[in-house]
């Protein structure tokens, strides 16, 4: 990110502050402030290219405020740079926080703690400056749902690392591997490579597979069952998702049809996404197709959600929800039908919604790939 992008990023975030009545906006983690995880520090990232543990920001019409501890100082003066004024805390966040809030101030209550929301109070009562602590999460996330150019280069060379490492973990063959032996070469792959995994992957063949979110275990995979495999990359903060499933060996002819259903449904998935479509009318398509097959009961989860920062993001595509697909949102399209006790099928691409489309990252053929 530039500083002319960071400059931006701020002013834009101060524009829906005032906009939504506040004087200022606490930007960070407020769950475990000086130990903060990349999904609860992704506000804070998008907003000021900070990749530490340990900050917050303070932004209002009339505040442009950076806070983090000794252990980050020259880090923030390098990643952050002028785009905020610079403000060290002494020992912890919280004191320093208070320090510097006036007015209505908005809090993300998604991103804050019960017992950090009372050490706050408790600084603030001590200064006895009037503040007034209003919840407000989800400002930043509206800012940040839509990618821009530099992001989808990030995304799209996440979705291009992990493709490859399918492609090279595949080439040593599946059967007779345990699940947990494949995830750990892919992750040591997408290392090696230069990124990092975006989650714990998911390796689960046969009837493990019936689990949408399986966990890898000790089991060898066996001749002729189908292997879910859902795994993404992170690089400069941005992730991929997607998700194949190989068949070890030749499958029977239902996993087979199964197979073929899904991959239908997600054809036809794909096609629906575009800017204006809403996030329930795109999961409609698809699972129409699965309903129409026979296994409408099997697929028990929506079509897709929104990656970015996070791997879970606005928007949503499912049954229940009121997003509406906009221009530059990244959304994944991931029809799945899992038959309890047998197998499962899950096939996901990563596209940039388009005015009339979408453009796919996910480059991965979709017919069924046989690897013994």
């Amino acid at each position: 990110m530039t500083a002319g992008d960071a400059r931006a990023r701020v002013e834009r975030l101060a524009a829906a502050v005032a906009e939504r009545e506040l004087d200022q906006l606490i930007v960070g983690d407020l769950v475990r402030p000086g130990d903060t995880g990349p999904d609860f520090g992704a506000n804070l990232r998008w907003l000021s290219g900070f990749t530490g543990t340990s900050g917050l920001a303070v932004i209002g019409p009339q505040a442009r405020i950076f806070i983090t501890d000794f252990r980050y100082v020259e880090r923030a003066e390098h990643e952050v740079g002028d785009a905020l004024e610079h403000r060290r805390a002494e020992r912890r966040l919280i004191p320093e926080l208070a320090g510097q809030l006036e007015g209505r101030v908005g809090y993300d209550d998604a991103a804050t703690s019960v017992a950090n929301l009372r050490k706050l109070e408790e600084s603030l009562a001590e200064r006895d400056g009037g503040v007034e602590l209003v919840p407000a999460s989800g400002l930043v996330e509206r800012l940040r749902r839509v990618k821009d150019e530099g992001e989808q280069r990030a995304m799209a060379e996440a979705a291009r690392l992990a493709d490859q490492v399918y492609e090279d973990i595949a080439a040593q063959g599946l059967v007779g591997r345990r699940e947990r032996d494949v995830a750990l070469a892919a992750a040591a792959r997408i290392r090696e490579l230069g990124g990092e995994p975006a989650f714990a992957a998911i390796v689960a063949a046969g009837p493990n597979g019936s689990a949408p979110h399986a966990e890898p275990s000790d089991r060898e995979i066996a001749a002729g069952e189908l292997v879910v495999w859902d795994m993404g990359a992170r690089v400069d903060g941005y992730c991929s998702d997607c998700t194949r499933t190989f068949a070890a060996g030749e499958p029977d002819t239902e996993a087979r049809d199964v197979y073929e259903l899904v991959c239908s449904a997600q054809a036809a998935g794909l096609d629906g996404v575009r800017a204006g479509i809403g996030g329930a009318d795109a999961d409609e398509i698809a699972r129409e197709v699965i309903k129409a097959g026979g296994h409408g009961e099997e697929f028990g989860h929506g079509l897709g959600h929104g990656v970015g920062l996070e791997i879970h993001e606005a928007p949503r595509l499912a049954p229940r929800s009121e997003d509406q697909l906009l221009e530059g949102d990244a959304v994944t399209v991931e029809p799945g039908v899992y038959v309890p006790g047998r197998f499962g099928v899950r096939i996901e691409d990563l596209v940039i919604v388009t005015a009339d489309g979408h453009h796919n990252l996910s480059s991965l053929p979709k017919e069924l790939r046989v690897v013994d």
